[in-house]
């Protein structure tokens, strides 16, 4: 028996061959095919896909064969890699110095009959074979050589698949590990502005009070202004916390709420906002459903606090709407408020996106609270789509998947 010699680049081919992450793995369908195609093609009762590591000849398919593995010194498949532009034939090993002392031919599986077709990766490096085994000596037809250095290509094919997955997965991984690195980050920075921040609107309250009258009239302006600015940012950074608090409110479990309490405890938050009387509309059929209500809450808080800040009517009226079907639940809030433009329809849910109209208190707004709505839904497996005319208010329609 002759032990086979190991290619001149094996360091290289080892490196080639582990970045593929195939050794050890469990049996898959695909390679499993393919071996069962081989042998029915060929008429062989064993087939194998084979790869050829520092110490051993690992099987990733083997029909036919209970084992799993072989030393590397009796591998035809060692043989086979050494010239990967041939397919190795081997018609009768009993009568081939290279193998005629060998085990596995004198003993289990007694390999008589070998053909091997090398694994070349696009790189050029041969990482092991698909071959097929028989236990007499025999010869194959050009159109079974020519089926099965197909069918190598094809193991090579699959491969690469599933290197591309494999890749695709840690970069997902890394994609998601790095957006939660910035999520933290953007929180806890807004977080630690917002305290100072308090500390400034409360100083500029205390010295408009002590000292309002001291002060000129060119003084009280810089403070009302250095007050209303601050409100203005805290407005912001408090907009920038609820969007990035979304995936964490998300990671709440889901719990029942029944139709039309649900409704009927959130409106009451809203009854006499800012001293002024809203008007709701909903469903009083009880309905029962499974929800994340701490996320719900949230969309729905937005979009009623949007409608009743956007709103320049005496009467300020808020419709509440709910459907489901097997797959969905379906809500709806519809105001009589100032509408949004045909143009500004498209951007309204874009992150930091300020349409130009200034709310009912004479404030712009701070382009983030439609996007954690959207943001919301989204991650939720559903959809929000709003229906506007100028003048006559706004329709939000939006689905959670159940």
């Amino acid at each position: 028996m002759k032990i086979p010699l190991k290619p001149n680049d094996e360091q290289e081919r080892v490196k080639a061959l582990k970045k593929y992450n195939i050794l050890d793995t469990l049996p898959e369908k695909e390679f499993d095919d393919i071996t069962k195609l081989a042998s029915y093609i060929c008429q062989t009762p064993i087939s194998l896909v084979s790869f050829i590591d520092p110490e051993r000849q690992w099987f990733k398919s083997h029909h036919g064969l209970g084992a799993s593995e072989t030393p590397r010194e009796h591998a035809f498949c060692a043989h086979a890699i050494l010239k990967p532009d041939e397919i190795l034939v081997v018609p009768d090993s009993r009568k081939d110095k290279r193998f005629i002392e060998n085990p596995l031919v004198t003993g289990n599986p007694h390999v008589i009959f070998y053909a091997g077709v090398p694994l070349i990766t696009p790189t050029g490096f041969p990482l092991g074979t698909l071959c097929i085994i028989d236990n007499n000596p025999r010869e194959l037809k050009s159109e079974q050589l020519d089926a099965l250095k197909a069918l190598g290509q094809q193991v090579v094919k699959l491969l690469e698949l599933r290197k591309a997955n494999l890749e695709l997965g840690n970069a997902k991984k890394e994609l998601e590990q790095r957006n939660n690195n910035l999520v933290d980050f953007a929180y806890v920075v807004s977080h630690d502005i917002k305290s100072p921040l308090s500390q400034i609107i409360g100083l500029t309250n205390i010295a408009k009070i002590d000292y309002g009258e001291v002060l000129d009239e060119k003084g009280n302006q810089l403070i009302d202004y250095i007050n209303r600015s601050s409100l203005k940012l805290k407005a912001l950074v408090d907009g920038i916390l609820n969007y990035y608090r979304g995936d964490k409110l998300l990671k709440d479990s889901k719990e029942e709420i029944i139709i039309p309490d649900f409704f009927i405890e959130i409106t009451s938050l809203f009854k006499n906002e800012n001293g002024e009387l809203c008007h709701f509309k909903f469903p009083y059929e009880k309905q029962k459903l499974k929800v994340n209500k701490t996320a719900l809450e949230q969309i729905m808080m937005n979009l009623i606090g949007n409608g009743i800040k956007y709103n320049d009517k005496e009467k300020i009226e808020i419709g509440l709407s709910f459907s489901m079907d097997d797959q969905f639940y379906y809500f709806g809030v519809q105001d009589n408020g100032i509408g949004i433009s045909k143009k500004n329809q498209e951007d309204v849910f874009e992150l930091f996106k300020h349409l130009s109209k200034k709310d009912r208190f004479g404030n712009l707004g701070t382009g983030i609270g439609l996007s954690t709505v959207k943001k919301l839904v989204e991650r939720q497996n559903g959809k929000i789509t709003v229906n506007s005319e100028e003048g006559k208010g706004s329709k939000f329609e939006f689905s959670i998947v159940r």
